[in-house]
């Protein structure tokens, strides 16, 4: 069975020892043995250190543009120097009222033709682009209505805006994970290489969301260790029985009915 679109929220145990995964929307599954195969994890944005930042989200702060038509004819800013900021910038240039363009630095890390078509637009006065500067502050009440832009050896400056799109990448998560008691170091849950077992007998990890000494993070040594957890996970399913295993190269493939 395929559960799609949800999230794992919680782990807990029953009383007949079967572990029960609870998503955020509610939807429940039970399982003698659950094995997290998550990557690297939730990826999140970056978010720039502002005071009132949270007070803003989904209230003029986006992380991620979804729909344009969201900012037709509206004021915006965007901050950021690589290539998603880059193309937003670009792109909305021609649906937005106005779009001002905030980098840090002076050189961008985007793809050189991207570079070059926002230098034409801000030749062309259609792109505000304001270098060496960061958003300082958000203004506003129900809604946000300004930013504060500090600029290097210049005085702030207050740009009117209806969204703030501050787009500096995604950074993994464990997300709900991290607290589900298994062994973890940084962003990886702690495995026994033996099995991929984690600390919490019942639960393996495999792939990249694990570590253990000598892990490399291929997709190759992903399968291997897949293979070597199901003969653990098949024991503890079938009270301790042995897999039985078949060799196509012995008993050739069955074709599909």
């Amino acid at each position: 069975q395929f559960t799609l679109g949800e999230t794992a929220s919680s782990l807990t145990k029953n009383q007949e020892e079967y572990f029960i995964l609870t998503t955020n929307k509610g939807t429940q599954i039970k399982a003698k043995v659950v094995v997290i195969a998550a990557g690297l994890g939730c990826f999140e944005p970056r978010k720039p250190h502002l005071v009132n930042l949270s007070k803003f989200e989904d209230r003029g702060v986006d992380y991620i543009i979804k729909d344009p038509e969201k900012y037709r004819d509206k004021n915006i800013v965007i901050a950021g120097g690589g290539d998603s900021a880059l193309d937003w910038t670009i792109f909305l240039a021609d649906v937005c009222q106005s779009v001002h363009l905030i980098h840090r630095r002076t050189e961008f890390r985007g793809a050189p033709e991207s570079v070059k078509r926002l230098k034409d637009l801000v030749k062309l006065g259609t792109v505000n682009l304001l270098i060496n500067s960061e958003v300082k502050e958000l203004i506003g009440e129900e809604h946000l209505k300004e930013v504060t832009i500090q600029q290097d050896n210049q005085e702030d400056i207050i740009i009117p805006t209806d969204y703030f799109i501050p787009l500096f990448g995604l950074t993994p998560k464990l997300g709900p994970i991290a607290e589900w008691g298994l062994g973890l170091d940084k962003n990886a849950i702690v495995v026994d290489s033996y099995d991929y077992a984690t600390n919490v007998q019942g639960i393996f990890a495999i792939g990249d969301i694990n570590t253990y000494s000598g892990k490399l993070k291929l997709i190759l040594c992903g399968f291997h260790e897949a293979t070597l957890m199901v003969q653990s996970a098949f024991k503890l399913i079938h009270g301790g029985k042995n897999p039985s295993f078949k060799y196509t190269t012995v008993t050739g493939i069955k074709p599909l009915d």
